[in-house]
């Protein structure tokens, strides 16, 4: 299919969904779905003229016209694998709120977590608040398909105990799993939460945005792996607003599907801070694409963001990092680093990191890197009786390591572990 073929086909498919998906019988919502639509049908998907997507060409998604599928089954034991331990538990099911299988017991009153299926006048406050449909039109896609998703809600001075795991899970083939999520902090509200997006099925699409709402020094840290199976296609958008003196830390791994593109964005108020930490592996023909924007609006600010991509055989990844500091958002402190490890020849990776600075009394910095192992690493680790293709993988698993270490959460950090060790056998973890 050609690309106006494809949004034609999505369109109409669209009719015949729109009448099972939530909140069909509340006006505000209509609108904003309908608003959506519209933006999608103008522009299709996102395309290589596009020059926040001049790296990724979607033309994947041009091949099947994905759809919502209704509840479906899964493997307990399976899906345990991934659970972590003390910690509560969403499940979305092919995009769906699955309550048979999360685990809320013993949530506190002062969390609030609902289905916006079940309960969408929740959502009215802060829908499309933290992203409008101009962002691109994933995000005006999302706002017209999504079928369900969840709305956290964590009182004022409430600090959590234990972190809450969302298991995005797809079980179906040529499914759409699009749902959306509101996380929202009163002030100096804590949380932890931990995205999983996995998959059995074949071939399907994950289609996930998030909005976060972080009030006044409020502290959010928000862990992503994305191990999604391996013909799946992933787009994954959290957006976050920051009032005065918040805190927000983002851990992103993207080590699965063919096609995965993730957006993290930011707006920061009076001397909020935003930390982002990412790491992506890349082998087979793999395309993994990170796109980051941080927004200093007032001063004061702090932003530190690293993120680290191992790429082998004809995988390609790309890294685009923006940092923007308005006129008004003096003493604004920010770093941004980009390392890059190829491991063949065919690999390949695109990086751009921008700063737009329009204050005078800042301190901003960036700096980018792409190489192979150094071969007078390989030849020291030899000297010491390791073999040529260990010492590689001991050098690899370094570089890939630092990210992992960041990682305060210990069951986290063993899943990590896992997924590396499935992605890179060899690096003998």
């Amino acid at each position: 299919m050609t690309a106006e073929q494809s949004t034609y086909s999505y369109l109409t498919a669209y009719q015949a969904v729109a009448p099972a998906l939530p909140g069909n019988d509340l006006p505000w919502l209509q609108e904003f779905r309908n608003e959506g639509l519209k933006a999608f049908e103008a522009h299709g998907f996102p395309n290589l003229r596009d020059e926040e997507w001049r790296y990724t060409n979607l033309a994947l998604l041009n091949k099947t016209v994905f759809a919502p599928v209704d509840d479906s089954t899964v493997a307990s034991a399976w899906l345990d694998g991934y659970r972590l331990d003390n910690a509560w538990s969403v499940v979305l099911l092919n995009g769906r709120f699955a309550p048979q299988l999360s685990n809320l017991a013993g949530l506190p009153a002062e969390v609030s977590i609902k289905s916006l299926r079940d309960e969408p006048d929740a959502a009215q406050q802060h829908l499309g608040q933290a992203v409008t449909n101009a962002e691109h039109s994933l995000v005006a896609f999302n706002s017209a398909w999504f079928g369900d998703g969840v709305i956290i809600e964590i009182a004022a001075n409430h600090q959590m105990t234990q972190p809450l795991q969302i298991l995005h899970v797809v079980t179906a083939n040529e499914a759409l799993a699009a749902s959306r999520n509101l996380i929202v902090l009163h002030d100096g509200a804590e949380a932890e939460v931990v995205e999983t997006y996995i998959g059995s099925a074949d071939s399907y699409f994950s289609a996930v945005v998030n909005e976060c709402f972080l009030a006044a020094n409020a502290g959010l840290t928000l862990h992503k792996l994305q191990a999604e199976a391996e013909k799946a296609c992933h787009f994954g958008g959290t957006y976050i607003k920051q009032a005065r003196e918040s805190r927000f830390v983002h851990h992103n791994f993207g080590f699965g599907a063919v096609l995965a593109r993730s957006d993290i964005h930011s707006n920061l108020d009076l001397a909020a801070e935003c930390h982002l930490n990412g790491l992506y592996l890349g082998t087979g023909r793999q395309h993994l694409d990170n796109h980051t924007r941080i927004n200093h609006l007032q001063p004061q600010g702090i932003s530190r963001e690293f993120y680290k991509g191992v790429l082998d055989k004809r995988a390609r990844g790309v890294f685009q990092g923006r940092v923007i500091v308005v006129e008004n958002a003096q003493q604004t402190d920010s770093e941004m680093n980009n390392r890059n490890l190829l491991l063949s020849a065919d690999a390949e990776v695109d990086t751009k990191p921008q700063l737009e600075i329009y204050a005078d009394d800042v301190k901003c910095s960036h700096g980018v890197t792409v190489g192979q192992l150094e071969e007078k690493s390989v030849f020291y680790l030899q000297s010491r009786g390791v073999d040529a293709e260990s010492a590689r993988n001991i050098l690899t698993f370094a570089f890939a390591n630092e990210m992992v270490d960041k990682v305060d959460n210990a069951g986290l950090k063993a899943l990590l572990l896992e997924q590396l060790a499935i992605r890179f056998p060899a690096m003998e973890l």
